[in-house]
């Protein structure tokens, strides 16, 4: 099976994520979506981030209807800063009977040249590349990269987290769901 995998903190899942999902499985020759939830980003703060098994429970309440959508916990076994080749090595050696390709913007695509074994990531695998405001997704490091222009919004999750501490409302940026269940867990209030 083609499984693509969109790797992200999810502090918290919002519209925007779930948008290019679907987008990509509607676009792409891709069966599946994993959303990967990473337990710590190496290019991010860890501080303000929500707990691990929080966000993948988000994750996993904004998907539970789409059965072509799967909330992934792969990384909270792995060694921590999550290293994408470490996540992808291990999962081909769990999953051979599985095609694993990486769903990432474009402005993460810039990036990728930093990432730990990046030679290894692009060599390997079809990186599937949604365009993102201000970074032209340019190939010029030999990936075989799939571009798509999916539906993008200026949601942030840190706009999101801000709106929560400050009592604002975040209904209409998460799904009703997500929303009921950050109310509930009163997550991000601090």
């Amino acid at each position: 099976m083609k499984i693509g995998l969109y790797f992200g903190s999810f502090n918290p899942v919002h519209i925007g994520h779930l948008i290019i999902a679907s987008h990509v499985l509607n676009e792409s020759d891709l069966e599946k979506i994993w959303f990967v939830v990473s337990p710590q980003n190496p290019f991010k703060e860890e501080s303000g981030l929500l707990n691990e098994f929080h966000r993948l429970h988000l994750v996993r309440v904004a998907i539970e209807d789409d059965n072509r959508m799967r909330a992934s916990d792969i990384e909270f076994a792995l060694p921590k800063p999550s290293y994408t080749v470490n996540t992808l090595a291990y999962l081909r050696e769990k999953h051979p009977e599985h095609e694993f390709s990486i769903i990432m913007g474009s402005d993460s695509f810039q990036n990728l040249p930093q990432w730990k074994n990046a030679a290894v990531i692009i060599r390997d695998h079809t990186i599937y590349v949604y365009r993102r405001p201000g970074f032209e997704p340019l190939n010029n490091i030999g990936a075989k990269m799939i571009l798509l222009d999916a539906p993008l919004l200026q949601i942030s999750a840190t706009a999101i987290r801000n709106n929560i501490r400050e009592g604002k409302s975040i209904r209409y940026l998460v799904s009703e769901k997500v929303l009921e269940e950050i109310e509930k867990g009163a997550y991000y209030k601090k």
